[in-house]
């Protein structure tokens, strides 16, 4: 018997049931759908991290004071002043990996001009801040080395800022703001970026000189934090190991004491992000897969029923010259037809419900390739092996007794 009447016969027998083979198939589109779906979901979670983890800027290193322990209490890294500014020109003269570094402090108050008013918080930053974190001046300068060193009242500010500060349209530059009751001239606006895949708002930020911040708002003479970047990705453990080296000599620390600052990089989060989410994403897959086997023990059960309900038809196949391999091949095609089916379906109503869930939750959803393809070839698989058992019975019926069976 030819294939083709073989591919006939399986179809015409899946037919007159169409109930029960749909039946049969939505354990595999149940199954198919779930895997692209919770895939879907898992790839557009570890998507959206890279993203606002590369909005953030490019080969970022964040040196933070922290690590020191004090009668076995781990400190606060806030409660810390192990970051000087010294420490921050040591760092921009000596290391060689470095493309860019800023210092960091910042101050929460209220911005005030005129009748309006913006809660907020000011960043006390260098002038290499705006390269390091990708921003750009869309109107007026950014301050400048001299600016620092005279610790002058003169700021930059997002896009937001503006928007709340400045309700009327008018143009902030050379405009006057408070903040704290502290005056700062407006001398630059900083191009939107809009919010972040994390729905935070990149434009609520004002940068100012980070000696201003820390004589005028804060009193201080130690740094929050140092933000740098390497000069290559490829280069950001090398630039890591380069300031860690720096600091421990800069604070006289011994071989044997821990680090009183902490080292993190945007590589380093993006890889511990991705790792969490990739295991949550197996997860995910893995349980969606349960729908697949089920689905499969539900086709391994239907072929046996129909196995079953039709032993005279096969015993007359057989008597008319049908042989083991003609019959195990007609129940392998249905069973293989039903998982191909459920399939395809379970393709169109996994991706329908990763739009679905897109649009409707707002969850970040990115369907791969791989993970369709993947499926199908699972169901597939799934319709030849819980199909064999059942086929392998019907063509290892004897014909005598297949006659008579009642």
């Amino acid at each position: 018997m030819n294939i083709a009447n073989l591919f006939k016969i399986a179809f015409r027998a899946l037919v007159n049931n169409k109930m029960r083979a749909f039946l049969t198939m939505l354990g595999i589109i149940i199954g198919v759908a779930s895997v692209i779906t919770m895939i879907a979901i898992g790839q557009g979670s570890k998507k959206s991290i890279s993203d606002q983890i590369s909005e953030m800027g490019s080969n970022i290193i964040m040196i933070h004071p922290g690590g020191e322990r004090r009668g076995g209490v781990r400190m606060d890294p806030s409660e810390m002043q192990t970051l000087k500014v010294e420490n921050y020109e040591t760092l921009r003269d000596e290391c060689v990996y470095l493309s860019g570094i800023s210092p960091n402090v910042s101050s929460s108050g209220q911005l005030v001009s005129g009748n309006s008013n913006y809660p907020s918080s000011i960043s006390g930053v260098g002038t290499e801040y705006l390269d390091i974190r990708q921003l750009k001046i869309e109107d007026g300068v950014m301050f400048t080395e001299a600016d620092i060193h005279s610790s002058a009242k003169v700021c930059v500010i997002g896009k937001t800022i503006a928007d709340n500060l400045f309700p009327d349209g008018s143009n902030p530059i050379g405009r006057t703001i408070r903040f704290n009751q502290v005056p700062f001239k407006v001398i630059g606006v900083l191009q939107s970026k809009g919010y972040n895949s994390m729905g935070m708002d990149q434009d609520d930020i004002v940068l100012a000189p980070y000696t201003t911040v820390m004589k005028r708002l804060l009193a201080v003479t130690y740094l929050e934090g140092i933000f740098a970047s390497a000069l290559s990705e490829d280069m950001t453990d090398y630039a890591s190991e380069e300031i860690t080296r720096i600091l421990r000599r800069e604070h006289k620390l011994k071989d044997t004491d821990p680090d009183d600052f902490e080292i993190r990089s945007t590589q380093e989060l993006s890889e511990m992000l991705n790792t969490t989410t990739d295991l949550m994403t197996t997860l995910l897959a893995c349980i969606a897969g349960i729908s697949l086997i089920v689905g499969g023990i539900g086709i391994m059960n239907i072929m046996y029923v129909s196995v079953t309900e039709r032993t005279k038809e096969i015993g007359l196949r057989m008597s008319v010259g049908a042989r083991g391999i003609d019959i195990l091949s007609q129940f392998l095609i249905e069973s293989v037809l039903i998982s191909i089916t459920g399939g395809v379906i379970g393709v169109l109503v996994g991706c329908g419900a990763s739009f679905a869930v897109k649009w409707i939750a707002h969850w970040p959803v990115f369907i791969q390739t791989w993970s369709v393809i993947l499926s199908f070839a699972v169901c597939t698989l799934t319709g030849v092996f819980f199909g064999w058992y059942p086929a392998k019975k019907a063509s290892d019926l004897d014909p005598i007794d297949a006659l008579r069976y009642e």
